[in-house]
Order: structure tokens, then sequence, then C-alpha cells
């Protein structure tokens, strides 16, 4: 079957399942497979970093269809040093337009790859996205990776930047009265981390917490991971694989940092955003994660998208859905801020 078959919908047989992804979502996975990158679980660490990985594929296809959109959204960027918990961070700020001078609202955002891979560059289309759409100031974050640093290296850098933005939010742009926390995957953990942490230190507690297929349990034999065993581009082969090299036992993956549908006290935490991508390993306990936080007295609003995958969020300029979930969550970011529009 040609590529042009797959993007018009002609499959070999019809679609039956709503296990399978979108006509542009298919499109991005077998760009991705034809960049040739071998399988996560079978490199190093540092082999696995230097993967192709699913943005590379978005870059391929439009600079393959030679798209109009212009892909910074009009957002400017400038990379800054920030203090961790054990030393400098880099970090990136993602700014709409600042010209009048205005303070906007700050939103910290957190990268996903399991916390072993993935950087600001391979994270960039989450923050740029909600930088444009819900006028704010982001300021992603790339903590310490293991297994250099195993866990709670990335825990602790996490909150230790929050701190670091509550302090220094004006420098940046940013309203220190406003600012949400926001995370994909394993930066989705990171995110609630951040909303527990300050509840539990007295610190600032986050306007809105956004959390995109977060890794938020340690039942690797839950219903979406037993479905999407083999999915791409996040499997279960490639989760055992993070937990080998990010935990010196996998004893710690109880510790509810990282269990935390299943050990995590989650009352009185932020309104949230949870968004949840149908063929994805992590699907099931990020519905957990929403049913717990609404039992435990919080304001909660989830979507899954069905026929997305996990890393879907980024890809705005080329999976429809991706461009639906970065307006579900800047709605939200908007409300929380109290800066959305209303009509007269």
């Amino acid at each position: 079957m040609s590529i042009l078959d797959k993007i018009l919908g002609k499959d070999e047989q019809p679609r039956t399942s709503p296990e399978k992804p979108d006509m542009m979502m298919q499109m991005v996975l077998d760009t991705l497979a034809d960049l040739g990158g071998k399988p996560i679980e079978t490199l190093s660490p540092e082999e696995a970093r230097r993967q192709p990985t699913p943005t590379d594929a978005v870059k391929k296809i439009l600079h393959d269809t030679i798209r109009d959109e212009d892909p910074t959204l009009g957002i400017q960027t400038r990379d800054i040093a920030i203090d961790g918990a054990a030393g400098p961070l880099q970090a990136r700020v993602y700014s709409p337009d600042l010209s009048d001078g205005e303070l906007k609202p700050l939103v910290v955002y957190f990268h996903g790859g399991g916390f072993v891979i993935a950087d600001l560059d391979v994270y960039d289309g989450g923050p740029r996205g909600i930088a444009r759409f819900a006028d704010v100031v982001v300021l992603s974050v790339h903590y310490r990776q293991a297994p250099e640093n195993k866990f709670p290296a990335a825990h602790d850098d996490a909150v230790a930047a929050w701190k670091w933005a509550l302090a220094n939010a004006q420098s940046i742009g940013g309203d220190p009265r406003k600012v949400a926390v926001m995370g994909e995957s394993a930066g989705g953990n990171l995110a609630i981390n951040v909303s527990i942490a300050a509840r539990d230190q007295g610190l600032q507690a986050p306007a809105h917490q956004v959390l995109v297929y977060p890794l938020v349990g340690n039942d690797l034999n839950n219903e979406s991971y037993v479905e999407n065993a083999t999915a791409k581009p996040l499997n279960k082969p490639m989760i055992e694989w993070f937990v080998k090299h990010t935990f010196n036992s996998e004893s710690e993956t109880a510790d509810p940092r990282v269990n935390v549908v299943g050990a995590a006290d989650l009352r009185g935490l932020p309104s949230s955003t949870v968004i949840l991508a149908e063929i994805d390993p992590l699907r099931t306990e990020g519905e957990k994660l929403a049913e717990k936080l609404e039992a435990a007295g919080n304001d909660v609003r989830h979507k899954t998208f069905h026929g997305s995958t996990h890393e879907f969020f980024g890809m705005a300029l080329v999976v429809p859905d991706a461009a639906v979930a970065q307006q579900f969550a800047a709605h939200d970011l908007k409300k929380a801020f109290d800066t959305a529009i209303l009509p007269i």
C-alpha cells in the first residue's frame, strides 16, 4: 500500500477498531518509521537520545508538504539558565507579544521522555502552542535525567524550578500572581508533584495544572498497557526500559511521587485539565487520576482523544486533534487566570 493510499485512508481492510490511529496521526507514525530509528529498549541511554523522534517526523511532513503555517506561531523564544536542586538547569522562555510591557500569566512546563531521554527541542510544540493560544509566557524546564541522575533527581529539580519561577517571574515577563504548572508524560508526573509539594511545603500553589498523558502509576498490566503493549511511539517494553534506568530498584516505583494514583494524597490540589490519548499505555492511569482528583474534591476537566497516540499533543501543525487539545488546555488556563474574553 502506498503512502498516498494511507494518507487518503485507503487501508487494506476497512477500519473496524477505534484504536486505529487517525489519518494524520498514522502519517506521523509512518514518517517516523521511515526515519529508521531503532527500538529504544534495545539501546543505551546515550544511543536512545540520538534516535529520530516524533518531532522529527512532524518537521519532515511540514518540509515535504510545503505548508504555509509559520512553525514559530509568532512566539519568541530565548534560552536561559535557572536554579535547580543541584545546579543550573537549561530552560526556554516562550513569549507572546510583550511589546506593551504588560506581564502575562506564566506556565511552568516540564517535558516528557521517561525521565531518561528528550529535551527542550523535542518537546517544543506543546509549550509553543500554549504560549500562543493561552496568551501566556511559558517557561519550559529541562531537568536532570537518569541514569546519570536517578530518582528523585528530576522531582527535586521540578520543585526547585517552581520556586525559581515564583521568585523570578517578572524577569521573564510573567505575572508572579498568576503561575500555573504543566507537563507531558513524565513531565506530567513532575507537574502534579509540583502541585503536591507546593501544598505540603506551604509554597504558592499553581493557579491550575495541565497534565498531558501523565505517567502517574506503576501498574504495567492494566487495561491500556495490555491494549497498547506494542503501540508506537510508546509501548510497554519502552516503559520497562525507562523504569530500569530511572530507579535503583523497581520497588521505588511504589513511591507516591511515582504511583500517584495509588499512593498520593490528592486533596487540596489546583483545578486540573487531564488530556489523554486513546492509543497509549498511560491512558488507564490517566483516567484513574482524573477520577481520583475529582473524588478528592478538586475541579477537573478530562478529555481522551480517540485515534491519537502518546506524544500527539505537540503536533498541532499536522495532527488536528493536537490543535484541539492545545485549545482545550488554553481555554482552561485562561479560565484559571481570569483572562478569557467574555462575550458582551
